[in-house]
C-alpha cells in the first residue's frame, strides 16, 4: 500500500520541526515522491549524511510504503 503524501510531510516534519520542506507525487501514484528539505540540522554534514538522516527518520519505510523518494537536502544559508 502506498504512502500519502500527507503522512510522509508529517514524517519528515516530525524529524525535522524547524525545516522548509515542499514534497511532490512526481507520478500522482503515492509510490514516487520528491522532496525538497532545508534545515539547520545538516548543517556541516555531507550530503550522504544528510540523506542517511532522512531515511531514519522515515524508519524503515524506503522500498516497501514508499518505493522512491528524490530527496534534495541542504542547510539554510
Amino acid at each position: 500500500m502506498p504512502m500519502p503524501m500527507t503522512e510522509l510531510e508529517a514524517s519528515l516534519r516530525a524529524a525535522f520541526p524547524d525545516a522548509e520542506i515542499h514534497v511532490d507525487d512526481l507520478a500522482g501514484d503515492g509510490d514516487h515522491y520528491r522532496a525538497r528539505i532545508v534545515s539547520a540540522a545538516f548543517r556541516g554534514l555531507s550530503r550522504i549524511k544528510q540523506h542517511q538522516l532522512v531515511y531514519s527518520a522515515l524508519k524503515g519505510r524506503m522500498g516497501g510504503e514508499l518505493h522512491a523518494l528524490a530527496l534534495e537536502t541542504a542547510a539554510p544559508d
